[in-house]
């Protein structure tokens, strides 16, 4: 598999230019969903590099994360002209850059395209690394493919657009790259204020906030942003390791296991965000790091109220015990009839291949429902 380029942007008119001139093409699309062609479209499309770029836009939000939508983007491709030769530019979050890459991976049996993710959780982990696909049966990526980017381009100013509920979820993948990386990034994460994160009200004019606000907001802006570079060194430096997802890679899915069969639940009943989800695994699976391979009690505890006070939690019982398991049983990572996790014996010590019997999951999401 072709590596990937990853681009920390400060100058996204240059980058992008540069990214697209890398790739001999003939035509240039740029896939999109609803929320970002109002919200980060106008940002691109003046630029001399996409005047010609044909634009396709596809519903916003997971649940159409789906074959349907998939269609689309092939029938619009061909509706359009595209060949072998075509390049397409994925704008948008990890529903977009997912279902995009899985698009050109397949039409014309692969055509190159671009990533440029516009939510804090595609910039750390949906748009780098890969991984492509669409949910199916009910399932959270179930189909899907291994297939580079040539180029991801990261640029915090799309941030700007971003909601208070939307910056968390992307953290708790950054919360989950400093429990595999090191304490010194884990103890920053739990340390910074995401709390007070909600750019999308401030006007950076000065128009109706004064100097001293919007001071403060643009250096959160600068930390997160230097937070989020660190993050996807993280994952950058495990997938370089192991691009196909056979050994180390796995430590990426800590928290997925419980993380995907929270989210496959709430699919059933009210979508929650994928960081959302993630956030409650991790609760799960410190658990049976504590109890399968002796993680440290008080830093799973200090991780615990962190998610806690941020996240809140998906409101189950007991009864949906079995259905969790089951969907737990569907996780990729499994062999035979055992369910599979990625557990830590402190932070940064990565157990990969680490089994549960179901009584011990049980007990986790006991832990998970009284805490």
């Amino acid at each position: 598999m072709e590596k990937q380029k990853i681009i920390i942007s400060k100058d996204l008119h240059h980058s992008l230019t540069q990214a697209i001139d890398e790739v001999k093409h003939d035509l240039l699309f740029v896939l999109c969903d609803e929320t970002t062609e109002r919200l980060c479209l106008p940002v691109v499309s003046d630029y001399e590099c996409m005047k010609d770029a044909k634009h396709i836009v596809i519903p916003a939000t997971d649940s159409h994360k789906t074959l349907e939508s998939l269609s689309h983007v092939w029938s619009e491709l061909q509706r359009m002209g595209a060949t072998r030769h075509t390049l397409m530019v994925n704008l948008g979050g990890g529903m977009v850059t997912d279902l995009g890459g899985f698009a050109a991976s397949t039409f014309k049996r692969g055509i190159a395209y671009i990533n440029i993710p516009t939510t804090l959780l595609s910039m750390v982990d949906a748009s780098v690394g890969g991984k492509t696909g669409i949910n199916f049966g009910g399932l959270k990526n179930e189909i899907g493919v291994f297939n580079n980017a040539r180029s991801v381009i990261l640029d915090t100013t799309f941030l700007k657009t971003m909601d208070h509920e939307n910056i968390c979820s992307g953290y708790a993948e950054m919360l989950k790259h400093g429990l595999i990386n090191n304490e010194a990034m884990w103890a920053e994460l739990l340390n910074f204020e995401i709390g007070n994160l909600n750019f999308e009200n401030y006007d950076y004019t000065g128009a109706t906030n004064s100097k001293s606000q919007i001071s403060n907001v643009k250096l959160q802006l600068s930390n997160l942003s230097r937070m989020v570079a660190d993050s996807v060194a993280v994952k950058e430096r495990i997938v370089t390791e192991d691009p196909t997802e056979q050994g180390i890679r796995k430590a990426l899915n800590l928290g997925h296991t419980a993380g995907h069969a929270f989210e496959s639940l709430a699919l059933e009943r009210k979508p929650v965000l994928h960081g959302y989800a993630v956030a409650w695994g991790l609760i799960v699976e410190l658990y049976l790091c504590c109890v399968k391979t002796d993680f440290p009690q008080d830093k799973m505890r200090q991780t615990v109220a962190f998610i806690k006070e941020h996240y809140g939690r998906m409101a189950i019982t007991c009864d949906d015990y079995p259905h969790l398991i089951e969907l737990m049983h569907h996780d990729k990572k499994n062999q035979g009839n055992t369910i599979n996790f990625t557990l830590l014996g402190d932070i940064g010590d990565i157990r990969i291949n680490q089994t549960a019997t179901e009584e011990e999951i049980k007990d986790a999401l006991d832990f998970y429902r009284e805490c």
